[in-house]
């Protein structure tokens, strides 16, 4: 049998333990996270959609608990007969920053006997690329943020969170960064099977984006090495080298230890003149519920939800109409 667990795939480091290695290795191909193993996904047909992708279910080769009846089964049926939603249900989060890494993402999610299972998928985004969130965060590091960019065309990682795993996900992220739904109509977003998302959810930093030191104005490239940035802003402010430096280890052993520094370290960013606001971002809607994007019919009683939204085998959104949209409320735009 294949050991697909995360550290025998190269997926070790871990952000949140180990600060300097954000935003930790992403995801590069379509992948079922569960129990701590990576599950390669298989789109059927040309923009077919999430659910029915294939997972390899062969002998000694299916997700721990998975259907064994045949070699390939759709996405939806390993969710449920694992116990978990079915992915209309759930809501797509794109990430830019760590939330790309399953080790990351496994080491927010799970808990003691409830390892995360996520379905998580590169994604093309048009108008968006990756930046440095003008704060320090709590671990410490300088995390990832994005920026609208018109014409830029940006690979990012999508994934699949039902309704308590964005709550998880939510608490890790505020207050310095704010959830809303970017719309695909205007921020195309297409997945490798050709579909195109009407819309997904996107945090984006209450601060803004870092600019270069050197006083260009451009935002400084999020993404790689956590080193690499931490030297380069020490060089660019003698009050952040005060307060933070000499050098990187001594920047994020420092922050990540006191709430009171990352605080100051995030006023001299401002200070510096370095924040760019993200205005365009932040006006985009936490939770849009002004269209009518429920596929039921609600005077077809047949067609109406009575189950709790703790139902992870329901295949119906109990959401649609209130809180975070889902995948199946989001459809595709012309």
């Amino acid at each position: 049998m294949t050991d697909r667990t995360l550290p025998t795939l190269g997926f070790t480091d871990i952000p949140a333990k180990h600060p300097l290695s954000y935003p930790g290795r992403p995801i590069t191909r379509p992948t079922l996270l569960t129990a701590g193993e990576l599950w390669e996904l298989t789109p059927t047909t040309p923009g077919g959609r999430l659910g029915s992708w294939t997972v390899d279910t062969s002998p000694g080769e299916g997700p721990k608990d998975g259907p064994e009846e045949s070699p390939k089964v759709p996405l939806d049926a390993i969710l449920t007969t694992l116990g978990h939603p079915p992915t209309a249900t759930r809501h797509p989060l794109i990430a830019v920053g760590s939330n790309a890494s399953p080790a990351q993402l496994h080491h927010k999610l799970s808990r003691p006997g409830h390892p995360a299972t996520v379905p998580m998928v590169p994604v093309d985004v048009h108008g968006i690329a990756v930046g440095c969130s003008a704060h320090i965060a709590r671990y410490g590091y300088v995390a990832s943020a994005p920026y609208t960019a018109p014409g830029a065309r940006t690979p990012l990682v999508i994934s699949w969170l039902d309704a308590e795993q964005l709550a998880a996900v939510d608490a890790t992220e505020y207050p310095n960064y704010r959830r809303v739904l970017l719309s695909g109509t205007e921020y195309p977003m297409v997945l490798p099977s050709g579909e195109r998302l009407g819309g997904a959810y996107l945090y984006v930093g209450e601060r803004g984006v870092l600019m270069s030191p050197d006083g260009t104005e451009r935002p400084l490239p999020g993404g790689g090495d956590q080193s690499a940035l931490l030297t380069r802003l020490l060089a660019g402010s003698p009050r952040l080298r005060e307060l933070l430096g000499p050098d990187p280890g001594t920047w994020v052993a420092r922050a990540g230890a006191d709430p009171a520094v990352r605080k100051s370290g995030t006023r001299i960013f401002e200070e510096e003149g370095w924040a760019l606001p993200q205005p365009d971002l932040l006006r985009c809607p936490e939770d849009d519920h002004d269209a009518p994007d429920d596929p039921r019919d609600p005077a077809d009683p047949s067609t109406t939800s009575t189950t709790s939204t703790t139902d992870p085998t329901s295949t119906t959104d109990p959401e649609a109409s209130a809180g975070p949209k889902s995948y199946g409320a989001l459809t595709s735009p012309e």
